[in-house]
């Protein structure tokens, strides 16, 4: 899961992003609206965390300018403005969640992985494919039962392929979903974890489609 970090504080920025790095979301953290909106433009994210009180274009601007071009991105306001009034103006603007700063890491997370169900019409906690089981929330992974040890890009590769099942994902697709501006990216990164996860779910649970990628049946 690709997320996109738009917040000015340094403190925040870095703690937030490392946090977010160690649940298994790639993470892309901008400073101020200008450049927030240039990334919503050019790259395919999952969930935007906007701070309201940014340089150059404030938060609330970018976020109209978001839902003003269609883009139904959930976005999830991170900011110190408690008043009943701001938190009914960022939400009547488009926004789908408001968390106060300063917030406990593990509420963001959990905030994070509801914006996501809903995103993807799931209710359930739970992603469940064939025989498989993930939970977003404590990384496990359950094969007919049995745990099954991945790393965090393999849990992340997994998770992208569990979202859409049935859908058959290029290389470059899966590399945006699991990697963010600042991680180093091996030009065979995605079949080395691809490998890696089929020796421990089964050689025919990821299937390549040839010359167009890969996909995990329903």
């Amino acid at each position: 899961m690709r997320l996109l970090l738009v917040e000015d504080d340094l403190m925040v920025g870095k703690a937030v992003r490392k946090g977010l790095h160690l649940e298994g979301f790639a993470v892309d953290w901008v400073q101020d609206g200008q450049a927030a909106e240039a990334a919503v433009a050019q790259e395919d994210y999952q969930l935007m965390l906007l701070d309201l009180g940014l340089p150059k274009i404030n938060g609330l601007a970018v976020l109209k300018s978001v839902r003003a071009r269609g883009n139904r991105i959930p976005v999830l306001i991170l900011t110190a403005r408690d008043a009943v009034q701001d938190r009914v103006t960022g939400l009547d603007a488009g926004a789908d969640d408001y968390l106060i700063k300063p917030f406990d890491l593990e509420e963001l997370s959990a905030r994070i992985r509801a914006l996501l169900r809903r995103q993807s019409g799931r209710a359930a906690p739970l992603i469940e494919v064939g025989d498989l089981t993930l939970d977003p929330a404590t990384h496990e992974v359950l094969l007919r039962g049995h745990e099954i040890n991945l790393s965090a890009r393999e849990f992340a590769l997994l998770r992208a392929f569990l979202d859409r099942p049935g859908a058959v994902l290029s290389r470059a697709q899966l590399e945006e979903k699991i990697y963010g501006w600042d991680d180093s990216i091996e030009s065979n990164a995605v079949e080395v974890h691809i490998h890696a996860l089929r020796k421990k779910l089964g050689s025919d649970f990821i299937k390549n489609v040839r010359g167009v990628g890969y996909m995990v049946a329903k």
